[in-house]
């Protein structure tokens, strides 16, 4: 993490800070009652909060509260008001939820939900108890809630493996987050268990299970310290949210945090080790710090360096690097923007170039700005102290090569301006000499180079130029004046330039990081599916990197898949997919320029997110030095933003087919009701015939045996029609209809379907209105007299009996329309859209029927080619139109 991202991060907290401040002022608030297990008491508490709510006027109901028959549980819920649970049919019981309707049309301030893992009835509106409250807070209404630590989603699994109990019901991390508060509920296990012994929470026999399985003293201290660290973590962020939002800057030590001063120095990583003991001794968390110069690090000191970050990070710390000129200023951003309430940094060995080039010690410019942030100095290893005069101590700074070119332009500089200083004055040489230290302090020579070109300009300036020439000695006083003046200005000016230079090399690679990460989130956002993340993916980290990359992907097992998504000509082989392999099972980078495997072609990492691993990249670069840990850095930052991208395609999916998933509950449910009803009425009535006419009796009554013959009929009749209904639409699902196409008079279709209604039309008369009699269509006669005859059937089955039913055809467009209309009610406009849906009943029509007849219809006009839609008509009644081209 660089400076950019460390600024704009707490940019960005407070941009979604507000956004969300705005969504919430629309939405309600959410308070969770948040325990270890069953039996802490969230349920009461809630209950008593809300009383005392009520009893300060606050509108308070309650949407669903299971007291589990406890005596002081349900006493709290007297003088509350319920709002009346909704009964659903499920495999032939009956079913009680939570009635969310109910609750937002009466819309009380406050309503109470108990069990927000609950997994809802199949037909409920919803799959989850969690998401009917989503849906109550989007109204703008206020819900109190329970919840355990074992149904949170990112904690089942640890959950299962301490108490060895599958846990089902399970609500995602993200209700938790959404939570405007969250009162923890907390009570010692030995308090617990002795509720359970007094059966205050299960019955005496539930208890005594319960105790030798679920309740163990141990499992409880496990579950009680995770709600305690998820309640803590919750309070820690509201904090860092507090401080964001109020801009407060300094260091408030509510809690303890640790910064430790990561370099490529030997003893760093001692360092390391040495924070890592304290924050585990301490219980606190710690960060590793590490601030980039614009000084040049040698090969091996990277390699070092590289090697110090990833020790940090294998021992839990969170590493942020960020650029700065000024080690102590950058490591004193880190810490005021992460909180740190104390930084550890190694001891500093000073000599006096250190005093010369750097002006003032690392140390004592983090104690002097420090402010109320401690500052831990940890001691290295003895060494030997270096003496004063050690001109290889230069080196540290600046490379060989520059210091000699600084030298080199100096001398020929000097060269020529002796051949040309009779011309030009002595006062003139100084002026030359000062532009040229300031070009060079332009072209990132570096503090060190600049201050031996000062020192040796002025020399010659002296030696060579000022009178008399050829000594040190200076004659004039106002000689004296100028040669001091010319050194400082000249030493200055060069020093403070290059510093303006080193900032500007800064200021550039921070804008190539930023252009190429904006360029990829853009890509990234604008995405529309998971190939299309991937796509980017690979071209960025190819483009960026100069690398072949590989990225495989989890299938629906949750194992990597074998096809990958590659660039250029980087295929994984055998032994590049087991090291792929490992990487997806210990989630941890492997590969080459790793400890683990590093025979392999390239360098492997886990696409991880909160939620799991999803896949890994595979980057093979072309170089195979050692990577800068400049250029880790950002591929950790690319990487980062990828996975997020693709755990929010996968996330999308997962919500498409949970939607699915709902949908096809609600057919199957719709379905299965209707067909029983359908089933059932006409079979009870054959079979209560059939009964009849085992009496001998009964077979001599004509009157009786007429009407049980006419009934049997029309129960034969019905079977029928449901029957071919279904046969029909199997068959429009399928898309595998063979039409038997061939010319009809459309006079022809009309007076087939007016023959089949002789019977059905109960009396309503059906007007036809036809022009052309040797009007033909290229049809395939069954099917299209079928989709007529659904249409002329539901007119007549739902308008009233003294209705009448219009049929009009004709010419239109270069194909063959055909209307049919009645006089009765219509249906509502936002209706229009759903009436071929499947199964789609308007409410309050009369049972009988699935809901099919217009959904096949539509498939046997689409099947020829034609259109059919439905309108209202001005005068009353509904208007089917079918268009045949």
């Amino acid at each position: 993490m660089n400076e950019d991202e460390l600024v704009s991060r707490d940019a960005d907290k407070i941009l979604q800070q507000i956004k969300k401040e705005e969504t919430r002022q629309a939405e309600g608030k959410l308070r969770i009652f948040f325990g270890m297990c069953a039996g802490v008491g969230k349920t009461y508490g809630m209950l008593q909060m809300a009383q005392q709510l009520k009893s300060t006027g606050v509108d308070v109901v309650v949407g669903v509260v299971e007291t589990h028959k406890r005596v002081e549980t349900q006493n709290l819920v007297e003088g509350l008001e319920l709002i009346p649970l909704k009964s659903l049919s499920y495999r032939n019981a009956n079913f009680y939820e939570m009635d969310i309707d109910a609750i937002i049309k009466r819309r009380p301030k406050l309503v109470l939900v108990d069990e927000l893992a609950h997994t809802n009835i199949p037909g409920s509106r919803h799959t989850k108890r969690y998401q009917d409250v989503q849906e109550i807070l989007a109204s703008g209404i206020d819900v109190f809630t329970t919840l355990n630590v074992q149904h949170i989603e990112s904690r089942c699994k640890v959950v299962r493996e301490i108490t060895g109990v599958q846990i089902r019901e399970t609500v995602p991390d993200s209700i938790l987050e959404r939570a405007d508060d969250i009162e923890l509920i907390d009570l010692t296990p030995e308090e617990l268990l002795q509720r359970l012994r007094e059966g205050k929470v299960y019955t005496e026999e539930k208890s005594k299970k319960s105790v030798d399985n679920f309740f163990r003293k141990g499992n409880l201290t496990a579950l009680r310290e995770m709600a305690l660290r998820i309640t803590a973590e919750r309070v820690e962020k509201d904090l860092h949210e507090y401080r964001a939002e109020k801009k407060i800057s300094g260091v408030w030590k509510s809690s303890q945090k640790l910064l430790v001063s990561v370099g490529p120095g030997p003893h760093s990583a001692d360092l390391i080790r040495w924070t890592r003991h304290l924050a585990y001794a301490m219980e606190v968390p710690w960060v590793a710090g590490h601030v980039e110069t614009d000084k040049e690090i040698k090969p091996e000191f990277q390699e070092s360096l590289t090697k110090n970050i990833e020790l940090a990070r294998e021992l839990g710390a969170e590493v942020i690097t960020i650029q700065d000129i000024d080690v102590a200023q950058g490591l004193l951003k880190i810490a005021r923007v992460n909180n740190v309430t104390q930084i550890l940094i190694g001891k500093t060995r000073r000599n006096y170039y250190d005093i010369l080039f750097r002006r003032k010690n690392i140390i004592d410019a983090l104690i002097k700005q420090s402010g109320n942030i401690d500052v831990s100095v940890i001691g290295g290893d003895e060494h030997k102290q270096r003496s004063f005069f050690n001109p290889y101590i230069l080196l540290k700074y600046a490379s060989t090569t520059r210091y000699l070119l600084a030298i080199a332009i100096i001398a020929v500089l000097t060269a020529v301006l002796y051949l040309t200083h009779q011309n030009i004055g002595y006062q003139t040489v100084s002026l030359i000499y000062l532009f040229t230290i300031l070009l060079m302090s332009l072209f990132d020579f570096g503090p060190g180079p600049i201050i031996v070109a000062c020192m040796l300009s002025a020399y010659n300036w002296n030696f060579f130029f000022i009178p008399p020439a050829f000594t040190l000695w200076i004659s004039k006083f106002e000689d004296i004046v100028m040669f001091c003046m010319y050194f400082i200005v000249a030493a200055v000016a060069g020093y403070y330039t290059s510093r303006i230079r080193s900032q500007q090399v800064l200021l550039d690679r921070r804008e190539k990081r930023t252009v190429s990460l904006y360029m990829l989130l853009k890509d990234l956002t604008s995405s529309a599916n998971i190939d299309e993340v991937v796509e980017s993916a690979v071209y960025h980290l190819g483009e960026v990197f100069n690398a072949k990359v590989a990225v495989v992907l989890v299938d629906e097992a949750n194992k990597l898949h074998p096809q990958t998504h590659s660039a250029s000509s980087f295929f994984l082989n055998d032994s590049e997919w087991l090291v792929a392999n490992w990487t997806f099972n210990n989630a941890k980078k492997a590969g080459e320029n790793t400890n683990t495997l590093p025979f392999a072609q390239g360098t492997y990492y886990p696409i991880r997110s909160k939620s799991g691993i999803y896949g890994v990249f595979g980057l093979s670069t072309e170089s195979k030095e050692k990577k800068s840990l400049e250029i880790d850095m950002l591929l950790d930052t690319f990487l980062a933003q990828i996975s997020v991208a693709i755990e929010r395609e996968y996330l999308n999916t997962i919500a498409k087919n949970n939607l699915i998933h709902l949908e096809t509950e609600r057919l199957y449910s719709t379905l299965f009701d209707s067909i029983s009803h359908e089933l059932k009425t006409p079979i009870t009535t054959i079979k209560s015939a059939v009964e009849t006419f085992n009496d001998v009796n009964n077979l001599q009554n004509e009157k009786l045996r007429t009407n049980l013959v006419k009934e049997m009929d029309i129960a034969v009749f019905r079977l029928t029609k449901l029957v071919d209904n279904l046969l029909d639409m199997t068959r429009v699902e399928s898309k595998q209809m063979h039409l038997k196409l061939a010319p009809h008079t459309v006079m022809d279709l009309i007076n087939s379907v007016l023959d089949k209604m002789e019977i059905e039309a109960h009396g309503r008369v059906i007007k036809v209105e036809h022009k052309d009699e040797e009007q033909f269509v290229n049809c395939d006669f069954a099917l299209l007299e079928h989709a007529i005859l659904n249409i002329v059937r539901n007119a007549a089955e739902y308008t009233p009996s003294d209705s009448e039913i219009f049929i009009k055809t004709g010419k239109i467009d270069g194909g063959t329309f055909i209307s049919i209309a009645d006089n009765g009610g219509g249906v509502p406009q936002d209706s229009l859209e759903k009436i071929f849906d499947k199964f789609h009943r308007e409410p309050g029509m009369k049972t009988g029927g699935m809901g099919l007849g217009l959904s096949i219809t539509k498939g046997f006009v689409e099947a020829h080619g034609g259109k059919i839609t439905a309108v209202n008509r001005e005068t009353g009644g509904l208007e089917f139109i079918i268009y045949l081209p």
